[in-house]
């Protein structure tokens, strides 16, 4: 069972931000992940990364994936330049 099934099945619990985002990062990073999975669980990915922002998550750790870096990279950009409030001071 792939990490985001067992999150999808268990109703009772409730995954942290983290939990969910490093389970979708698996998922993605997985060549065996079929395409249609991916779509799935990035918007997921995508949707952690504010609170994972605001936790300082990625000034301590460095994804070592290289294009999951840039995509990252990318996607916080984006986040910034929509919320201007994010922005590091």
């Amino acid at each position: 069972m792939s990490p985001i099934e067992s999150l999808a099945l268990n109703t009772e619990f409730r995954p942290s931000p983290l939990e969910t985002f490093l389970a979708c990062a698996h998922q993605m990073l997985d060549p065996a992940t079929p395409e249609s999975v991916c779509r799935v669980v990035e918007p997921m990915l995508v949707a952690q990364l504010p609170i994972l922002r605001a936790l300082g998550v990625f000034d301590l750790f460095e994804v070592r994936d290289p294009a999951m870096r840039a995509w990252l990279d990318d996607e916080l950009l984006r986040l910034v330049s929509f919320e201007p409030d994010l922005a590091p001071v």
